[in-house]
């Protein structure tokens, strides 16, 4: 049973940074590729970033792409989601995730011609952590 607790949300001012933190147990952090996700009132779940296990690929959502930064400590078992100039429209409620796979697997939007980190296919989830952008 993959398990994630997640932490470092909270009040911040727009343009502010925040470092959101992904504690694993169960398995390694290097076992699974793990997602960030977020979701904010009344709005769908959206995958903003994922790291690959073992060969360090990213993907990010365009809404974060130059923002945010996600990064794993393997000797702390925690994955980190570095989040810069900070918007209000990134309240939401933060979530860690994985399909037990190894790499990210996208999905295609083909109507937005983009690629996209599908949030119905994660099998563990965390609890989540609140982050509120707001002066």
């Amino acid at each position: 049973q993959v398990q994630f607790v997640e932490s470092g949300g909270g009040l911040v001012q727009p343009g502010g940074s925040l470092r959101l933190s992904c504690t694993v147990s169960g398995v390694t952090s290097d076992s699974y590729a793990i997602g960030w996700f977020r979701q904010a009132p009344g709005k769908e779940r959206e995958g903003v970033s994922c790291l690959s296990a073992h060969d360090g690929r990213t993907f990010y959502a365009s809404s974060v792409q130059g923002r945010f930064t996600i990064s794993k400590d393997n000797a702390k078992n925690t994955v980190y989601l570095q989040m810069n100039s900070l918007k209000p429209e990134d309240t939401a409620v933060y979530y860690c995730a994985t399909d037990r796979r190894p790499m990210c697997i996208l999905n295609y939007d083909r109507p937005r011609g983009s690629y996209y980190y599908p949030y119905d296919r994660m099998i563990d989830w965390g609890k989540g952590t609140l982050v509120t952008v707001s002066s």
